[in-house]
């Protein structure tokens, strides 16, 4: 066992282990500590515990001292400077065109080292703008290129989700996520949809992968042919969540979806397993390509009569509005539904008569107009006291 204290230099950076050296530090205390880039301000993340040998990388760094008073001020002095010299490297870096963006600056705690962090899609020569920044303050200038995610981490900002960015938060590494993941977790495979705002796909895919891989170990496959309780059937779709599956059956006339548990279904194959299945049903030899018969359908529905209490089928009811109109013809003396007439007392037709019902429907309205324009005169004259038309 290794006795350590958990040191953070961010606060959304990673715990680094350093070697106590007989000081006892309480969380959230500030400290320096010796680093390979010289003395460090930090704060601490985890106060002194032991841990495993195997956790800790040998030789550990050790703790310089408790920060005091002097110390907070230095350090808060080097932070007051990172904003002028964040404008004026981006100043010196519009004038040099230069193909990168200028995303943070670091003071180290002596004041003796400045970093600037930058992103770009390609490797840039930035020696004339080191040689600028130099001689600006007086101090020893790294340059560093990083990440779309680490930009992400060090600005912060919202995702789509509505909540704080998780590496600006609470993640210390970026896991490797791939599409993989979002394919076995069921979600859309459309970039927009499961990349976050540094355009990578997002770390909250890694968060219940190993969840879904359990799950996905006891689930059947899309496709898979399956013995069911009611019957042999192919799997047409899989909710993981709350493990189930919808089965297609087989056997029947019933063509409806089935709902199943994981653990009522028994895998018999794939795809070609269902084709040996239906070629050994239609010739009937089931049992010699290794297939159990099927259980025997449900029976179909029947209704107990309440005056016999015997089981049969319910009678066809006819409906209310027919039921009624029969019921008032029947009171008229006469069947509401019509016979048809028998063919033998059909009254033969031919060509001529046919020809005929059309010449009289097409002459009526002349005839009717006629008969009006005759009684109208007849009219008029008995008006006129049996005279004609007037003289002009």
């Amino acid at each position: 066992m290794t006795e350590i204290v958990g040191i953070r230099f961010n606060s959304r950076g990673k715990v680094y282990y350093f070697n106590p050296a007989g000081h006892t530090v309480s969380e959230g205390e500030n400290v320096i500590v010796e680093t390979a880039k010289g003395l460090e301000y930090g704060e601490c993340a985890q106060a002194n515990h032991k841990v495993e040998d195997s956790a800790v990388v040998q030789p550990l760094r050790p703790v310089v001292r408790v920060a005091t008073a002097a110390d907070k001020q230095s350090y808060q002095a080097g932070k007051d400077k990172e904003q002028a010299a964040l404008e004026y490297c981006q100043k010196k870096i519009e004038e040099l065109a230069l193909d990168m963006k200028l995303v943070n600056v670091e003071y180290g705690f002596e004041g003796s080292k400045i970093l600037f962090f930058f992103t770009s899609e390609g490797r840039v020569d930035f020696r004339e703008l080191v040689k600028d920044l130099a001689s600006q303050f007086r101090a020893r200038i790294e340059l560093r290129q990083i990440g779309v995610r680490d930009e992400a981490k060090m600005l912060g900002g919202l995702g789509v989700c509505g909540k704080v960015f998780c590496c600006s938060q609470f993640l210390t590494d970026f896991h490797p996520v791939s599409i993989k993941m979002a394919k076995t977790q069921g979600l859309s495979l459309n970039p927009t949809k499961i990349s976050g705002t540094c355009g990578r796909l997002m770390c909250c895919l890694k968060y219940e992968e190993a969840a879904y891989e359990d799950l996905v170990k006891k689930a059947p496959k899309v496709d898979a042919f399956v013995e069911t309780p009611a019957g042999k059937g192919t799997v047409t779709s899989v909710n993981l969540l709350r493990g189930n599956v919808k089965v297609r059956l087989e056997d029947g006339v019933d063509t409806t979806l089935k709902t199943f548990t994981f653990d009522e279904l028994h895998v018999l194959g794939g795809k070609g397993r269902r084709q040996e299945y239906i070629a050994a049903r239609a010739e009937g030899r089931l049992e010699e390509a290794g297939f159990k018969p099927s259980p025997p359908p449900e029976p179909r529905r029947t209704f107990e009569s309440p005056l016999t209490g015997v089981a049969e089928k319910r009678p066809h009811s006819t409906p209310p509005h027919r039921r009624d109109s029969q019921q008032s013809g029947n009171r008229q003396g006469h069947d509401s539904r019509k016979s048809p007439q028998p063919l033998a007392e059909r009254p033969v037709r031919d060509n001529r008569d046919r020809d005929r019902d059309a010449t009289d429907k097409t002459l009526k309205p002349n005839r009717v107009q006629a008969a009006d324009g005759a009684q109208k005169k007849q009219h008029i004259k008995r008006r006129r006291g049996g005279r004609g038309k007037p003289k002009q």
